[in-house]
């Protein structure tokens, strides 16, 4: 079975984000703990919801989870903010994961705009 969702470069992106993620906040104090697992959970979310979309029988419900994967990469920014705010992270860190989920965002406006056009 071909699962459709590995040829989209954004997907690929994303699980590569994704990783880098999970390396950082494991590295966060446990007492912020709430931090570590909500990054994790919502930059996991990006990805999953690319691959659950991609089964669905129409570009519009695609493109439905595509717009759920851009609400968490706002989230997973979010979060990366917060950890910036309490020193988890440098600013040299920040302002690499805020360029990389920007492009995975213009990724994902680039496939919805496809799926729309279709």
């Amino acid at each position: 079975m071909a699962f459709r969702f590995r040829n989209f470069k954004v997907y690929q992106d994303a699980k590569l984000a994704h990783k880098e993620i999970v390396y950082l906040s494991n590295k966060f104090p446990r007492i912020y703990y709430y931090v570590s697992d909500q990054i994790k959970r919502s930059s996991l979310s990006i990805l999953l919801n690319i691959a659950e979309g991609s089964s669905k029988q129409s570009d519009k419900d695609f493109n439905r989870f595509i717009a759920i994967s851009l609400g968490s990469v706002d989230e997973t920014i979010a979060c990366l903010e917060v950890a910036f705010d309490f020193n988890l992270i440098t600013e040299k860190q920040f302002i690499y994961f805020e360029n990389k989920y920007e492009l995975i965002s213009k990724q994902l406006g680039g496939l919805s705009k496809k799926l729309r056009n279709s």
